[in-house]
């Protein structure tokens, strides 16, 4: 396991640019949000049609042709990579398409951001986000098989993609922030929180652990590396790895400045809140945007239950990461890293929830 002695200090300035960014700002210009023209909707639906004979498993860019949206994606890409790292991209017509030719559409899509990566020990590249009733106290389950709130978190891989299928009857907003406005402020009001942050933490892996693994492993909360500030973030699995026996207890200047990290994520000025329609597909760089589900109310019929379609992909585009990523993963290579993977994993393509 990599140890800490190589890590970087953190940087004692403010870090500028795009990636640093307010709520209030986000709201003030929503060029975040990007709309599918009438022309892209055609070109995917023709894209559907082109591929029936092929697997979804077996789309990519190349047989998957989006001739027109391809230029967008290229720019929005960017924006994940080097600009304010999150969009919004609205108007997939779900409405008018069957799930399989929904989830062929989102993965075609997909491709153009980079390569799917395995999602939980199953070996899913597609992932369902919803409530299948399971306990939050019970430390294998992931949240987001709940309805409760997820807390704000980074995912295992460069980019998140979420498609909404069906809101909730209420809640179930999706929170995001930057996380390199909190380092701002942390460094600005509270700069002794930084070593600890910049200190690796012990992470409950929640039973997925990959051969010759810890069923935990470490890694700083804030890493600096290649001049970039990379982010990992995931508060109720290092509580939750504290049930180890051979991980010491978290210290009180682990815990404060857990605390202040958090009442941070909370703050209005810096988390951006948004509700998703069906046909909405958002994408995140978790490496800088931390992200939140608020708890949601399902309707009573149980037929209509909030349902998101999950991508975690991986890009030739993105950052260099620590060696001491390799903790959590077997590679951190550009453009082959990221993902869950436990012994005879087997990957798979579900648009039906098994």
């Amino acid at each position: 396991m990599q140890d800490n002695l190589n890590l970087e200090k953190l940087p004692n300035f403010p870090i500028s640019g795009p990636s640093a960014w307010y709520s209030n700002q986000m709201e003030d210009n929503k060029n975040w949000i990007y709309y599918l023209s009438k022309s892209e909707i055609q070109e995917i639906k023709q894209a559907i049609l082109d591929t029936k004979d092929l697997q979804i498993i077996k789309l990519n860019a190349s047989n998957f042709i989006l001739p027109r949206l391809k230029i967008k994606l290229k720019k929005i890409l960017n924006d994940l990579i080097s600009g304010r790292g999150f969009v919004l991209l609205r108007g997939l017509p779900i409405k008018d398409l069957s799930m399989e030719d929904v989830a062929r559409a989102y993965w075609g899509i997909g491709q153009y951001i980079g390569s799917a990566r395995s999602q939980n020990a199953n070996g899913d590249l597609l992932g369902h986000v919803i409530d299948l009733s399971k306990s939050v106290d019970d430390p294998n389950v992931r949240i987001y098989q709940t309805s409760a709130r997820q807390n704000f978190h980074c995912d295992s891989t460069d980019i998140v993609g979420l498609l909404c299928l069906q809101k909730a009857m209420s809640g179930g907003a999706s929170s995001i922030l930057s996380s390199v406005t909190l380092f701002n402020e942390i460094l600005k009001n509270k700069p002794e929180y930084l070593e600890e942050l910049s200190s690796p933490f012990y992470i409950d892996r929640r039973g997925e652990t990959p051969k010759g693994k810890k069923p935990w492993y470490k890694l700083p909360v804030f890493c600096w590396y290649d001049n970039q500030l990379t982010t990992h973030f995931t508060r109720p699995y290092i509580e939750s790895a504290q049930r180890f026996n051979d991980v010491p207890k978290l210290t009180n200047k682990q815990i404060c400045a857990l605390n202040f990290f958090q009442e941070l994520c909370e703050r209005k000025d810096i988390q951006l809140n948004m509700d998703f329609e069906p046909g909405d597909i958002q994408l995140l760089n978790n490496y800088q945007i931390l992200h939140d589900r608020k708890e949601f109310k399902d309707w009573p019929s149980g037929k209509d239950k909030r349902h998101l379609l999950r991508l975690w992909l991986c890009t030739e585009e993105s950052r260099k990461l620590h060696p001491i990523y390799l903790n959590r993963q077997d590679s951190i290579k550009i453009g082959n890293r990221g993902g869950i993977l436990v012994a005879g994993t087997k990957m798979n393509v579900n648009f039906e929830i098994t």
